[in-house]
């Protein structure tokens, strides 16, 4: 079964993408500036108004709603029917959902969409990264978010990107590296870095513009997170 279909998985990615602070982290003593990792991957774009943008791997769409703000359309992308069912329903503006605190006892939690965010530029689909329609046309922004390493085979996502973005627009890929036999088949795992094997793959057709580091939390319960870096590269179309 795909985890991400899962109740466990829904709750916790809508904490982590819409939650106020001190909903995810109640202890003074935490890694505060790894909150709100959505919005802050969606930040590296340049600044400016583009036409469209594409958020492969939206998941539950914080990251999508942000660039709403510089892109008159966005769409977002991702596999799990849950996610992109949850990304759409926070249109209305909030969602409840249930906390786990420990073992099984839970806080009910209402957890709401920042006002100022163009909704209506926002679409949700289901799609495979490794397979995207034909028909997406083009953007001038791409954001792919801790999605590389949980693709089967990722080279023909990065294989797509050439075609998927326009003359001087840009990509920013940020990615925790935990390459993993569950999800990608060794094979298919980087031989040495993966910000290596980013830049043979993509010098092509990419100048590589930032490498910059992201620490992102996860809260599983009221005692227990996943405080994890990412490495977020940003590109240039040539």
């Amino acid at each position: 079964m795909n985890i991400y279909e899962t109740d466990k998985l829904l709750a916790e990615y809508l904490l982590f993408h819409f939650a106020q602070p001190e909903e995810i982290l109640p202890w003074e003593f935490g890694p505060r500036e790894a909150l709100d990792y959505p919005v802050r991957v969606a930040n590296h774009f340049s600044e400016g108004q583009v036409a469209r943008g594409l958020d492969v791997g939206c998941a539950v769409g914080r990251s999508s709603y942000e660039m709403s703000r510089s892109c008159e359309e966005v769409i977002g992308i991702d596999f799990s029917h849950a996610f992109v069912a949850a990304a759409e329903e926070m249109k209305s503006g909030s969602r409840t959902i249930p906390r786990l605190e420990e073992a099984h006892l839970n806080t009910e939690l209402t957890v709401t969409l920042p006002e100022g965010l163009e909704t209506a530029r926002c679409h949700f689909e289901q799609g495979d990264a490794m397979n995207l329609r034909a028909d997406l046309g083009t953007f001038d922004r791409v954001l792919a978010a801790n999605l590389i390493c949980r693709l089967p085979e990722p080279q023909k996502f990065l294989d797509r990107l050439p075609e998927l973005v326009n003359p001087g627009g840009e990509v920013v890929l940020a990615t925790p590296c935990t390459w993993l036999e569950e999800f990608t088949p060794p094979g298919n795992w980087p031989t040495g870095s993966t910000v290596e094997w980013l830049k043979e793959k993509l010098g092509k057709d990419f100048e590589l513009l930032e490498e910059v580091n992201e620490p992102f939390l996860i809260r599983e319960t009221a005692r227990k997170f996943q405080w994890t870096v990412a490495l977020v590269t940003k590109w240039k179309r040539r």
